[in-house]
């Protein structure tokens, strides 16, 4: 049997180097700066679209691949005769699924398993890289969506944002809009929930004291078990993106961690500065 070919879109923001190292394959979202459009991750690397979202006066916008988009890799990886296993960007936040789910029933002979990560930025990046390696091992599209599954219930998340204008304009707050307005100094603690949307977990007086308690959450999550452990940043190691690091390393038993890029996409919802930290259980 051929190996399952995992396919994803560019909002995993899953590094290129990673990408190419499992062979995932990356279908790209779009980045619109007023009449200009980018293709995310491709066109754009995250350190030139955040100088033109300084540079730029109004807000980006983006837009989701075509199911065309998605047909193309379909067919090639199906004609190749490779089963597929298709993770995405929350249901919720994008209708990226819903594309790859009409190139889907564009193919019906084809085998192609379209998953919702439930998640954004490297919290799909983690379900998408776990899927590869368990490709790479020889497992079945069943076994690897079963696994999955797993791993995305047993996920944690909690990102910082400088300011909540971003996803506010964007639309992508979610549960979080009772927070807009919130007293001067009040950062919450934000995470994706069990339904894909954005929503707060705590709100707490100033940055320091909300990275202080995103490094206890993470502790508290996975309690002396070995964690795999993802920051998520803006480009250049922000000061709270370095305390975040800090308080990590003594609070939490990181079996391993890394450190990606919050892309364009993301970005454009999230903005500058915004923090983010995916956790784990490391695989036994």
């Amino acid at each position: 049997m051929a190996q399952v070919a995992v396919v994803t879109d560019s909002t995993a923001d899953i590094p290129a180097a990673e990408r190419e190292r499992l062979g995932i394959e990356m279908v790209p979202l779009k980045v619109h700066f007023g009449e200009e459009t980018y293709l995310d991750n491709i066109d754009l690397t995250p350190e030139q679209f955040y100088q033109k979202l300084k540079a730029f006066s109004g807000l980006p916008t983006t837009s989701q691949p075509s199911p065309a988009d998605f047909f193309e890799v379909y067919k090639r990886l199906a004609d190749a005769g490779r089963p597929i296993v298709s993770i995405h960007l929350s249901s919720a936040m994008s209708g990226t699924i819903q594309s790859a789910q009409l190139a889907k029933s564009m193919l019906p002979e084809a085998d192609i398993t379209v998953v919702d990560g439930r998640s954004a930025s490297f919290g799909t990046g983690m379900l998408v890289t776990a899927a590869a390696e368990m490709a790479a091992q020889g497992a079945s599209a069943a076994e690897i969506e079963e696994r999955v599954m797993q791993l995305r219930k047993n996920t944690r998340l909690y990102f910082l944002v400088d300011t909540l204008e971003y996803l506010q304009r964007g639309g992508r707050i979610g549960k979080a809009s009772a927070l807009i307005g919130s007293l001067l100094n009040i950062k919450p603690i934000l995470t994706i929930d069990d339904e894909g949307m954005v929503s707060p977990v705590e709100k707490v007086r100033g940055a320091k004291k909300a990275v202080a308690r995103v490094a206890e959450r993470i502790a508290a999550d996975f309690p002396g078990s070995p964690v795999d452990l993802t920051l998520a940043i803006t480009p250049g190691f922000t000061e709270t993106a370095q305390e975040l690091e800090e308080r990590l390393k003594t609070a939490v038993n990181i079996g391993r961690q890394r450190v990606v890029e919050i892309g364009p996409v993301i970005g454009t919802h999230a903005g500058p500065g915004t923090v983010g930290v995916f956790a784990l259980p490391m695989q036994g």
